[in-house]
């Protein structure tokens, strides 16, 4: 895709969508953190109604280190791999009370030390609690960048290195929330709505539904 057709991607798509916001509802950097690790194999709709009741009562580390595993689990048990979760979520606790004084750090490297944190929770966390210009690449964002050409790639380290390097500098801060809601809601995995799309005469795409 030439970077003619790139930009007007996400200038469509910015003009469609001017702010976008991630679908977690969180506070501070820490409930973003803990919101980002609970939405793996989860819905985001799922993870908001298990911190509705865990926020509320456990927003610090040393807060949900008091609940323990056992007090823990009833609050996010409806979430999928819920035993792994809290287990890392109480181990990352520790962690950033150790190591960053009980604050989740703005550093990429320090994030994915954390235990259940891999590259694209701590992307999440920077674009989104820190406002860097990072670009996390979750299912919806790999199958869009392929799918439509934007930045094909075999995997999703690739998918990314591509986006960083081929999205303008002025669309990258919301290039991950533009592309996931896209993924989520238009470009959809069975059958893409390619009717309601915004780029769809720019899409490589073969198999259009229109």
């Amino acid at each position: 895709m030439n970077p003619a057709k790139r930009l007007e991607i996400y200038r469509r798509l910015r003009a469609r969508m001017p702010h976008p916001k991630s679908e977690l509802h969180y506070g501070s950097p820490f409930e973003l953190l803990i919101a980002v690790v609970l939405s793996a194999q989860a819905t985001d709709r799922g993870v908001n109604l298990a911190t509705a009741r865990l926020f509320p009562v456990a927003n610090t580390p040393r807060a949900v280190l008091a609940l323990g595993e056992a007090g823990l689990i009833p609050y996010i048990q409806t979430i999928g791999l819920f035993r792994t979760k809290a287990k890392n979520i109480l181990a990352l606790c520790r962690q950033l009370i150790d190591e960053h004084g009980g604050e989740v750090p703005a550093d990429h490297a320090a994030l994915i030390k954390l235990p259940g944190v891999g590259r694209k929770t701590a992307n999440v966390v920077l674009n989104v609690a820190f406002g860097q210009p990072t670009i996390a690449v979750d299912t919806h964002i790999f199958r869009v960048a392929n799918r439509t050409g934007l930045a094909p790639g075999k995997t999703p380290d690739e998918v990314e290195r591509k986006l960083v390097k081929f999205t303008p500098l002025e669309f990258v801060h919301d290039a991950h929330h533009w592309l996931i809601l896209h993924g989520r809601y238009v470009c959809i995995a069975r059958k893409p709505k390619c009717a309601e799309c915004v780029m769809v005469d720019l899409c490589e795409y073969r198999h259009k539904t229109v």
